[in-house]
């Protein structure tokens, strides 16, 4: 495991007991959630690799839909999590980065909830994308989303004075907020606070993302032999632009990888 993936997996908010038996409360399927069913119906695949699948909410609902699923992520407390869902004995777990793609084949690979920006070194981009290209059979695909502005995503981030409260079922009220210490040439480190009401505890986690540009990701691509197909700007499907919130990438397998 490389020294990245060991900071990610590390991460409080990925290895905490508390945050983990919360991540899905705080966290809870969307719109991105109609919006990946859809797109994974439409290409209709036999076998989906979901990189990242932290606690297993996207990866067990595409195991309920009969799809042959295999869900990795680097953190051991996000994997336990996902075990215990409904329909998680359908899914292949495997507890690793990227390299743990190895061997395995797949006609669609998701990275959702942006774990593309968690790639933060070139040397992991660059690696995770020649991997999915490797896992990938002929003309297979894969799907990512990436938030497009840094400064615009902070804006919709909870501030301490703007918190947000959620109910876990095992916790109580949590209010929680975001704290940006640096933002500079796309890296943004970032402080996740959250306030256990019933018992006072603050609990803090450290973070870091990147954000990549549209041509960045693009060139990426295609040096990793994809072609990119189509490019979404948000979750309601519309076409990317220079405005859009997000860049949500579909792109197939075509040419050789020259990583």
């Amino acid at each position: 495991m490389t020294q990245k993936q060991r900071t990610a997996s590390e991460s409080k908010q990925f290895s905490d007991p508390r945050l983990v038996t919360a991540y899905d409360s705080i966290n809870a399927l969307g719109d991105d959630r109609d919006f990946w069913l859809h797109e994974v119906d439409k290409l209709s695949p036999s076998t989906i690799v979901d990189f990242g699948c932290g606690t297993g909410l996207l990866t067990c609902e595409l195991a309920k839909r009969g799809y042959q699923t295999i869900g990795i992520d680097p953190a051991v407390a996000m994997l336990d999590v996902a075990r215990q869902k409904p329909y998680a004995d359908r899914v292949e777990w495997i507890e690793g980065d990227y390299e743990k793609l190895s061997g395995l084949q797949a006609d669609l690979l998701l990275m959702t909830s942006h774990v593309a920006q968690f790639l933060l070194a070139d040397k992991e981009w660059t690696g995770m994308l020649g991997m999915a290209h490797d896992t990938l059979r002929n003309d297979g695909y894969l799907m990512f989303d990436s938030r497009r502005s840094l400064v615009e995503s902070f804006k919709n981030w909870p501030t301490e004075r703007s918190r947000r409260r959620v109910s876990d079922p095992s916790l109580g009220e949590i209010e929680y907020w975001c704290n940006v210490i640096e933002a500079r040439n796309g890296l943004a480190t970032y402080e996740l606070h959250y306030l256990f009401k019933e018992s006072g505890e603050v609990v803090v986690s450290t973070d870091k993302i990147l954000f990549r540009s549209y041509s960045e990701i693009e060139e990426g691509l295609t040096t990793a032999g994809f072609r990119v197909q189509t490019v979404y700007g948000d979750w309601d499907c519309s076409l990317y632009n220079e405005m859009s919130p997000e860049m949500i990438f579909v792109a197939q397998k075509k040419e050789p990888s020259i990583i």
